[in-house]
């Protein structure tokens, strides 16, 4: 693999023939954009052991747990600082009858979760169990609704037992264990609609969305965001429907983007790959930001003013499942690898937050690209936890931005990717965070931060990196990726020059 720039100049540099990446921090710049902190928003599906045995153990169980919650997730999903969840789907929304998951646990109907393994829903976990969850990590809940199989009095009807503090409704939540009303910000008007939500042309969703916005109703304050069910990756005609058909009728537009090799045969070990598929998957990971380019210049044809959001609510890597688990709970290990591509997006988000305002890994535990694996009492904090927690500085600061002359190269599939990658921000107390990911496999590089004005003094720093790229942690085994103190810097008036290892994520806190 050679460098894009060594392929333009006709020269057969290799990797360790790299210059220094001079990379420049306008900490001074004024009037940035916030970094909304929804973009490090989760994502809970009723999807194999996501939720039980994932988040819900029951009040009855030998694990540690409060009122149900695992209690070791809980405490990691609040150092995590998660800032809003997605639930309950995902392709299970749209079979998903609210009715079912409310009343007493012995008295709620199961069901078959004929897309994911084809196993017994018992419903234990419902509305409540929910809401309590959200109110217990202190987040926005974010309702996916039933458009697929369901009815917009089914949906209404939810809206008004959430929020409303009168009615039957509100006495049937009453009688339930909730007197008071809770809060509901986001409603995801249908899920996928275009597949796995209906099978559905953007045209009939756009007039199906217009009755559904209408019927799901304010109560008592309570003020619904209504997200329609946007495009998958590439279909900007989807998108290109929706605004113009309903583009003053929502408040945001969903979009949904997986790395991934394909969505037939197979997709290849989430552990077990070579350094063409590190570069691969990661090429594939960044190009989320044309994507993302390509929504956003719809949507600005449409609403110069800004006043549709576009919210990423499902993203992160796709690979097989892990030998001897059920296919359809899609569990996958957790290695370097996705902990390289969640930096490398996170920092791309940053780029775009006039447009995205929040985006949802996909999922908080035990599916896909999993913040925390669970195995009976036992619980391992996966790579990508960890970038998330290194980055929850970034969340709600002030967008400030750098110029990099990092280099570019052609991955093996002959997609494009940058040598390196530089996000940066300050907080409300005052405090400048940059973080870089060097996605080179066996190099590491030496980067030069240059501020306008900032004469750094103290300095803290974090880095995340492992043995080898296919590392991951793994139970009843010391964490083989785990963040530890960085010290590898030299400070020059206004600049500060770092050495950052080969396939690794650096934080800095000046």
């Amino acid at each position: 693999m050679k460098r894009l720039v060594s392929l333009i100049l006709g020269t057969s540099f290799c990797l360790a023939a790299m210059a220094q990446v001079q990379v420049n921090v306008h900490e001074t710049a004024e009037n940035q954009p916030v970094i909304h902190k929804e973009i490090y928003g989760q994502f809970a599906e009723h999807l194999g052991r996501c939720i039980y045995d994932g988040i819900w153990v029951g009040p009855e169980s030998d694990i540690p747990n409060i009122n149900g919650y695992r209690k070791d997730l809980i405490e990691a999903l609040q150092t995590l600082k998660v800032p809003v969840l997605r639930w309950p789907g995902g392709c299970f929304a749209d079979e998903y009858h609210w009715m079912d998951g409310i009343g007493p646990k012995e008295n709620r109907p199961m069901m078959i979760n004929n897309n994911w393994g084809g196993t017994v829903e018992d419903n234990s976990f419902g509305t409540h169990e929910f809401f309590n969850l959200c109110e217990l990590l202190e987040c926005e809940p974010y309702l996916s609704g039933n458009v697929g199989s369901g009815t917009v009095e089914e949906l209404a009807k939810w809206v008004e037992y959430i929020t409303a503090e009168g009615g039957t409704l509100a006495e049937l939540r009453a009688k339930n264990g909730r007197k008071e009303p809770w809060r509901l910000k986001y409603l995801g008007v249908g899920n996928e609609s275009w597949g796995c939500g209906g099978d559905m042309y953007p045209e009939y969703y756009s007039d199906l969305y217009r009755r559904y916005a209408i019927y799901c109703r304010n109560y008592d304050g309570n003020v619904l965001y209504k997200v329609a069910s946007g495009a998958s990756d590439y279909d900007y005609n989807w998108t290109k429907v929706l605004m113009d058909k309903i583009g003053d009728k929502m408040n945001g537009v969903s979009l949904h983007y997986y790395t991934v090799t394909g969505w037939t045969g197979s997709k290849g070990s989430a552990t077990q790959f070579d350094v063409d598929s590190w570069y691969d998957m990661i090429a594939k990971s960044v190009e989320v930001e044309e994507v993302i380019k390509n929504h956003k210049a719809i949507m600005n044809a449409y609403d110069p003013e800004g006043k549709v959001d576009l919210l990423l609510d499902e993203w992160g890597t796709w690979f097989d499942v892990e030998p001897g688990t059920n296919p359809g709970h899609l569990y996958q290990q957790n290695t370097m690898r996705d902990a390289m591509i969640a930096a490398m997006s996170l920092n791309i988000f940053h780029r775009h937050t006039d447009r995205l305002t929040m985006a949802n890994i996909a999922q908080i535990v035990n599916v896909l690209q999993a913040m925390i694996l669970t195995k009976g009492s036992e619980i391992v904090l996966t790579p990508t936890y960890h970038v998330f927690r290194m980055y929850n500085v970034h969340q709600d600061a002030a967008f400030v931005p750098t110029e990099s002359n990092a280099a570019t190269m052609v991955a093996p599939s002959g997609r494009i990717m940058p040598e390196a990658s530089v996000t940066a921000s300050r907080d409300a107390a005052g405090k400048l965070h940059v973080s870089i990911a060097n996605p080179l496999h066996n190099e590491a590089q030496t980067i030069t931060l240059n501020f306008d004005e900032l004469k750094p003094k103290n300095i803290t720093g974090e880095v995340l990196a492992a043995p080898t790229i296919q590392s991951y942690n793994d139970f009843g085994k010391e964490p083989a990726v785990a963040p530890k103190p960085f010290t590898a810097f030299k400070k020059n008036g206004k600049s500060v020059t770092l050495t950052v290892p080969a396939a690794s994520v650096v934080c800095l806190e000046f």
